[in-house]
């Protein structure tokens, strides 16, 4: 694949300091699952309270959305850390992933995910609690097959 070759050799001094550096893969690896467990522990953890919250219960239903609001901010910073990172470590070997489907098929969950949280951001803004609902059962099985297919994928590499 011609485009492949070219990107491949676009970003062959970063492979290659990447490839002989542990200092760096090791930093980069660390920042993307660093990121990951904390932008997908605090999601989790706020989905799990989403699908607690007592339906009906006005106080707590209020109470759980100004603790939501905040907890946006954070997961999404760590997805922006997980997202550079992860360029990183595809630059690292664009011959491997460029060709994986595993590789696709975790991008496409990662657009799943944060299309479900921009889903997840209005019915919180419109206090719609079945789709607020809704989004926090998506948001687990999304962060845990995007996780699932990392591993596959570095197992696969």
């Amino acid at each position: 694949m011609p485009f492949v070759e070219t990107l491949s050799d676009a970003v062959k001094p970063w492979s290659e300091l990447y490839s002989h550096s542990k200092v760096v893969s090791v930093a980069v690896t660390f920042a993307h699952l660093g990121a990951l467990l904390v932008g997908g522990g605090i999601a989790v953890a706020a989905d799990r309270s989403t699908l607690r919250v007592a339906a009906g219960d006005a106080d707590a239903e209020r109470r759980h959305l100004l603790d939501l609001a905040g907890t946006h901010r954070v997961v999404i910073g760590a997805l922006v850390v997980t997202v550079l990172s992860g360029v990183l470590l595809f630059a690292s070997d664009v011959e491997t992933f460029a060709v994986s489907l595993v590789y696709w098929s975790k991008m496409a969950l990662v657009l799943a995910l944060l299309g479900n949280g921009l889903l997840m951001q209005r019915a919180e803004r419109g206090a719609r609690w079945g789709a607020l609902r809704r989004s926090a059962v998506i948001s687990l099985a999304l962060w845990l097959l995007i996780t699932l297919l990392g591993v596959v994928l570095v197992e696969a590499a």
